[in-house]
C-alpha cells in the first residue's frame, strides 16, 4: 500500500525539498495546482464557470508557524474575495479554507483560527458566496465542529466536510443532516490510525455510502467529493430515491482530474463544482493527490523519468 507511505511523506521536510528540485515536478504540479497567485487563478474561474461549472477555491498552505503568517493566509483569501468581487464572480465560486491555515495548531489555535476565518466568512456572505471548512486529520476536527456551529450563527451557508474513513463521520453526518446545512463529503486524504479510521479500500467505500444515503435522507445540502464512477452512480441513485432534485446536491471533484466528467455532468442539469487550489505552498495539497488514486503517483514517476 504506497498510500500510507505518501502521506507520511508529505510530513518530511527532506522529501519536501527532493520532490521540490526533481525535474519533472512542475509538470505534475501544473496539473492539480491552478496557478501560484489569484492573478493566474481567475481566468481559470471564468473559463470553467463559461462551461457551466462552479467553483470552490483553496489558496494552499498548511504549515503555518506564526500568528503572522495565519493572518496572512487570511490576507490571501480577503483578496481573492475582492477579486471575484469585482468580476462579478461571487454567485459561481466559493471557497475552501483549512483552519490550519488560520493558525488552529497555535497557542490558543482555536480561538485564533475562529478569529482570522471570521472576516472571511462575513466578506464572502457580502458578495453572495460562502465557505466551506476543510476537515483534516482527527485530531482537529472536534475544535473544526465548534467553529463551523460558531460562525453559522450568523452565517447560516457556512458549509464543513466530513471523512468516510473515520468511525466517528456516520454520526456527524446525522447531526449534520439538517435543514441548512451544507456538507461535503470525501473518502478522507490524511493518515490515520486503525484505532480511528478504516484502513481497507472496500470497507471505506461502504462507509461512504452509508453516509452519503444519511445525507440524501436528510434535510440539508449534500456535497459529493468523489471522482469514483461507481460512487458518483450510487449517488445519483440515492438522490432519485430520496425525492431530490438535480439542483438540491451536487458533485465535486478536483481540478485537473476527470475534466470530462464535471462537463458531462454538468450538461446533465447537475450542479458541479471543481475544488481549484492554487499558491506557492502547495506540497502537502500536491501530495494528498498523489496517495488517492496510483495512477497520479505513476504519472509523476514518469514525468520525473522523462525530464531526468
Amino acid at each position: 500500500m504506497l498510500g500510507p507511505v505518501i502521506l507520511a511523506a508529505s510530513r518530511s521536510d527532506r522529501m519536501r525539498r527532493f520532490i521540490s528540485a526533481a525535474p519533472g515536478t512542475k509538470q505534475v504540479v501544473d496539473r492539480f495546482i491552478a496557478g501560484e497567485n489569484v492573478d493566474h487563478v481567475l481566468p481559470v474561474v471564468r473559463e470553467s464557470v463559461d462551461k457551466g461549472l462552479e467553483l470552490t477555491l483553496d489558496v494552499v498552505g498548511e504549515d503555518i508557524t506564526t500568528p503572522a503568517e495565519a493572518a496572512a493566509a487570511r490576507d490571501a483569501y480577503l483578496e481573492l474575495v475582492g477579486r471575484l468581487k469585482d468580476l462579478d464572480l461571487g454567485a459561481k465560486a466559493e471557497m475552501s479554507v483549512k483552519l490550519s491555515m488560520f493558525g488552529q495548531a497555535l497557542e490558543n489555535g482555536h480561538e485564533l483560527a475562529l478569529a482570522n476565518v471570521r472576516p472571511v466568512v462575513e466578506a464572502a456572505a457580502a458578495i453572495g458566496t460562502t465557505v466551506t471548512l476543510d476537515a483534516e486529520d482527527h485530531t482537529t476536527l472536534d475544535s473544526m465542529f465548534t467553529i463551523h456551529e460558531e460562525l453559522r450563527k450568523d452565517f447560516p451557508q457556512t458549509g464543513c466536510v466530513i471523512q468516510a474513513y473515520l468511525f466517528r463521520t456516520e454520526d456527524d453526518a446525522r447531526r449534520l443532516a439538517a435543514a441548512g446545512s451544507r456538507v461535503r463529503i470525501v473518502k478522507g486524504a490524511y493518515k490515520e490510525p486503525a484505532s480511528v479510521a478504516y484502513q481497507d479500500k472496500a470497507e471505506i467505500d461502504k462507509a461512504y455510502v452509508r453516509i452519503m444515503k444519511i445525507l440524501m435522507e436528510g434535510d440539508g445540502y449534500p456535497m459529493i467529493g468523489s471522482h469514483d464512477p461507481r460512487l458518483v452512480a450510487i449517488a445519483q441513485e440515492l438522490g432519485r430515491q430520496a425525492g431530490r432534485k438535480l439542483d438540491e446536491y451536487e458533485f465535486q471533484m478536483l481540478y485537473g482530474i476527470r475534466s470530462d466528467e464535471h462537463v458531462r455532468l454538468a450538461a446533465e442539469g447537475h450542479r458541479m463544482r471543481v475544488y481549484t487550489a492554487y499558491g506557492t505552498d502547495w506540497y502537502g495539497y500536491f501530495m494528498r493527490r498523489l496517495a488517492e488514486k496510483p495512477a497520479n503517483l505513476l504519472f509523476f514517476a514518469r514525468s520525473i523519468l522523462t525530464k531526468g
